[in-house]
């Protein structure tokens, strides 16, 4: 048996551990194109909590399970009452008694953390307000189908240096990219958060904190953006639109990108304000093919920690 592991961040693995998980996804999802689904988790639950909305994240898990032959059940806060009608404890003792794993989207970091220190099987993040490890898995097997390598890839990231950007920093220095994060003043990692998030960085990583997008741009094979206003900062909307425009991803900012770069977004987008539609919906988006990748990524990371 595999000692119990959770997967709060991508820092809860090592390098190896991530590369395999990778090689799995990529095995995974060549036999699904194949049109076979190997039952490699037979029988086994996964359980869902979802504090926040999701479409991919969801859809991702419960379809993942099923093509591995296990199954899945959703539980949102409004059935649990998480905090309040039952304390985090209690909840995480009875459903880690019932279900083989658990995946948690969660509004705070904390929350997952708390819940992961009482349950008996393993814990994955779904989502928090600090880290989105699954996003990165299939972030860099888009990266990995695209261009053959992570060596010679430049990330150019564009605006809030959010929970999404946190883990593609953190996987780009697992994994020895280059990533270029552009932020304006106010909203940048920390130096303290940097440390945090490259300390299993391996030859060939490069950061660099770029306040100007068009300088960060300037040879990146991928250019990617997230919302600006995220769920739960709805009260800051008007100061973060105004802050944010020239962070804009258009023709001319891709345009100052490597011939080969593509545009990549987490999803869902707000068109029109952090990507133009003649970006998203260009020969150049691989948003569809990067959000695809989330189910078989996904379907690796459980595979990994489930299969004995």
């Amino acid at each position: 048996m595999k000692p119990l592991r959770h997967i709060l961040t991508l820092g809860d693995l090592d390098v190896e551990e991530l590369k395999t998980i990778l090689k799995i996804a990529e095995e995974l999802k060549a036999d699904f194109k194949r049109g076979i689904r190997p039952k490699r988790l037979d029988g086994k639950v996964l359980g869902l909590i979802f504090e926040k909305m999701s479409l991919r994240t969801r859809v991702s898990f419960e379809a993942g399970m099923a093509h591995l032959g296990g199954g899945s059940m959703l539980l949102e806060e409004r059935h649990i009452g998480l905090g309040s009608r039952e304390s985090i404890p209690d909840v995480s003792r009875v459903l880690s008694s019932m279900v083989d794993c658990i995946s948690f989207r969660a509004k705070k970091h904390e929350t997952v953390c708390e819940f992961a220190k009482y349950s008996s099987v393993p814990v994955i993040n779904a989502l928090t307000d600090k880290a989105h490890p699954c996003q990165a898995l299939a972030d860099m097997m888009t990266i990995k189908e695209e261009f053959g390598t992570f060596e010679d890839v430049k990330i150019a990231w564009i605006g809030d240096s959010n929970n999404v950007a946190a883990s593609l920093v953190e996987a780009s220095a697992m994994l020895g990219c280059q990533i270029a994060v552009s932020s304006p003043k106010g909203h940048e990692f920390s130096d303290e958060e940097i440390r945090a998030l490259t300390a299993q960085r391996q030859p060939g990583f490069k950061l660099a904190r770029i306040e100007d997008p068009s300088e960060a741009v300037r040879g990146a094979r991928v250019v990617y953006t997230d919302v600006w206003v995220s769920m739960g900062q709805e009260a800051e909307e008007k100061e973060r639109l105004e802050k944010f425009r020239p962070y804009q991803v258009n023709a001319e900012l891709m345009g100052l990108a490597r011939t080969e770069a593509i545009f990549m977004h987490c999803l869902p987008a707000r068109r029109g304000l952090e990507v133009t539609d003649e970006v998203i919906d260009s020969p150049k988006s691989r948003v569809v093919e990067e959000a695809a990748n989330r189910m078989h990524a996904q379907k690796g990371l459980l595979v990994w920690l489930l299969e004995n």
